[in-house]
């Protein structure tokens, strides 16, 4: 099991821009790889790295991509953004069981979902994810598929508040469950990257008993 000692960054101000935030992950954060290939079927790799932080008020990650095919057609809230090019965060707070899902497309869509499992995960009230401040090197338009050695980036800002089943005020000293994925399900070449090894027969990402951990310091 994968873990990751989640280092706390500090600002000038509670809520810093985004710019300053993806500036300060890139000098200050370790970069985490997303680079294990789980499925025979899907040998195609991307080149996925991410950095985790926090602050008082939100969880800060970046992720760093680059791939041969690239899409970010789905523009509202809870569309099915694994079907685009998509970088996901799955992550349990606490050891009641519960995850939120979130997924993310190159252009910052994103489906939040939550649940115990799979059968069990209902997506969250888009106002809810409005919340969530986001912002690609890509911008904020639909894309349709390209092809070519394309490298992107976004930076992702979640508020305590988001995690609306679980009451976190503070993370200094807490462990959460989580793990990290890269997709596209409906790429030219599809593909299912972890960070933590996930042992099924077939690409599955609802699996919280393969996460790995976050120690906050």
């Amino acid at each position: 099991m994968k873990v990751i000692e989640v280092e706390k960054l500090n600002f000038s101000t509670a809520i810093p821009g985004l710019d300053e935030i993806s500036l300060s992950l890139d000098r200050n954060i370790k970069k985490e790889a997303v680079n294990v290939l789980n499925w025979s079927d899907f040998t195609y790799k991307p080149d996925v790295s991410f950095a985790i932080a926090y602050t008082d008020n939100e969880i800060l990650l970046k992720y760093y991509v680059t791939e041969e095919y690239f899409k970010a057609e789905k523009t509202r809230s809870n569309e099915g953004v694994y079907e685009d090019s998509c970088v996901e965060f799955f992550v349990s707070p606490s050891d009641d069981g519960i995850y939120y899902n979130f997924e993310i497309n190159g252009i910052g869509t994103i489906l939040l979902g939550n649940g115990t499992e799979r059968s069990n995960s209902r997506t969250v009230d888009p106002e809810i994810i409005s919340k969530i401040r986001r912002k690609s090197s890509v911008g904020d338009k639909p894309v349709s598929e390209r092809t070519g050695n394309f490298s992107w980036d976004i930076t992702i800002a979640i508020p305590f508040e988001v995690f609306f089943r679980h009451e976190i005020k503070d993370l200094k000293g807490k462990t959460f469950r989580a793990n990290f994925y890269k997709c596209g399900d409906k790429l030219t070449v599809p593909h299912y990257v972890t960070w933590n090894p996930i042992n099924t027969p077939n690409p599955d990402y609802h699996r919280p008993e393969f996460f790995g951990l976050l120690k906050f310091k």
